[in-house]
């Protein structure tokens, strides 16, 4: 029998994307990264704090992004459902 692996959601958000620090290659991003890092208090800034800053400044953008990437997921959901039905009929003598 196989050892589930269990994770803190703090362990979920220091992995992965989330975790990466943020290159300040573009304006937007030197915005966001300066700012972000002004209200944490904190000089190297990851994409997850960019995200919790903007779900509290800014949640109708957030929720945007959320529902669209909801919708989308949900969608392939269905349509990969959908493949899965096959009908084929056999004749019964």
């Amino acid at each position: 029998m196989s050892e589930e692996k269990v994770i803190t959601e703090k362990d979920l958000h220091n992995e992965g994307m989330l975790a990466m620090p943020v290159i300040k290659d573009t304006e937007v991003k030197k915005f966001l990264v300066e700012y972000t890092g002004n209200k944490f208090d904190n000089e190297e800034v990851t994409v997850h704090m960019i995200a919790e800053m903007l779900a509290v400044e800014f949640p109708e953008f957030v929720y945007g992004f959320a529902e669209e990437n909801f919708l989308r997921g949900y969608k392939t959901g269905l349509d990969d459902a959908e493949g899965l039905l096959t009908t084929t009929t056999t004749d019964a003598v």
